[in-house]
């Protein structure tokens, strides 16, 4: 017995009658017809804040270039050093694996048993007894001459190519040491020569080289980052505004002159209070002259 088949639109042929591949083609056709059509709508319709986050992996990529022609000043080899841009009020941008881990272990011995008290500079008025507690670290100054492993001048000239200043216009190296509770209120690393007094040379820009990992604390902070909290009710002691966490071997990098020469109000910056672990820094001043060795 013959059973009919439903008819496809006006025409003609039944189920029966096209046969069970065809049957099985169309039934496909319309399953993927259907699957791409629904998922272009579900693309463009669905609201982008409801949109899985898209996991986005950096891979390395080894890109060779042919170097050009040097100057007698240049170098034969082309280089790249990782950064991110963390702000442009201030300028300040942030380096991942500047160092090493053995680089840093070995800065920290070769300063540990050199450590005093870190010093202030002092403005007309100040004195250490109205400024105590305002730098609580302990440091010492050291210069990559004095290094006879080679690591500060390594570490020198890798700041330099990073900075595009000479090495020359750096001032020694200053390893510092924050324990648990040590900070440096906010204060900016250019002296205005109006509090200061007249300057011989100026400080450009600052380069922070983190020795150690901080459990908790110890961040460096911006709190004028792109024109926040500037008016008079600013406390100096607070931590806030833009914070930069320390890794070991990570290098922070921030300008404390406009191009112009004038200082970046900006620029004001600051050590949070170590609250757990202990933080180890070297930091490097850059001037806009030529320094003397013993500087």
């Amino acid at each position: 017995m013959k059973m009919k088949g439903s008819k496809i639109g006006g025409g003609g042929a039944n189920w029966t009658s096209l046969g069970l591949p065809s049957i099985f083609l169309l039934c496909l056709f319309f399953f993927l017809a259907g699957f791409f059509g629904s998922s272009l709508f579900f693309h463009q319709e669905m609201p982008s804040s409801l949109r899985p986050p898209v996991l986005e992996i950096a891979e390395e990529k080894k890109i060779e270039f042919e170097a050009l022609q040097r100057g007698d000043s240049g170098e034969e080899s082309v280089e790249t050093i990782p950064f991110q841009i963390l702000s442009w009020n201030p300028r300040a941008l942030y380096f991942p694996n500047f160092a090493t881990a053995e680089q840093c272990q070995s800065i920290i011995k070769m300063a540990k048993a050199h450590l005093k008290p870190s010093a202030l500079a002092l403005r007309e008025g100040e004195t250490p007894e109205n400024t105590k507690g305002t730098r609580t670290s302990s440091g010492m100054f050291i210069s990559a001459s004095e290094d006879k492993t080679g690591i500060l001048d390594q570490i020198e000239e890798k700041i330099a190519k990073a900075t595009m200043i000479s090495k020359t216009h750096g001032e020694s190296f200053n390893v510092l040491r924050y324990e648990i509770g040590q900070r440096y209120h906010s204060h900016y690393d250019a002296f205005n020569p109006a509090e200061y007094g007249p300057q011989k040379s100026q400080r450009v820009a600052s380069f922070l080289l983190y020795l150690s990992d901080v459990e908790e604390g110890g961040e460096t902070m911006f709190p004028f980052e792109n024109g926040q909290n500037m008016d008079a009710s600013y406390d100096f002691r607070k931590c806030i505004g833009l914070k930069v966490k320390p890794h070991r071997g990570d290098g922070l990098l921030f300008y404390s002159l406009f191009p112009n020469g004038t200082i970046d109000p900006t620029s004001l910056h600051g050590s949070c209070p170590v609250i757990k672990g202990e933080k180890w820094v070297a930091t490097k001043w850059i001037r806009d002259q030529e320094q003397d060795e013993e500087v």
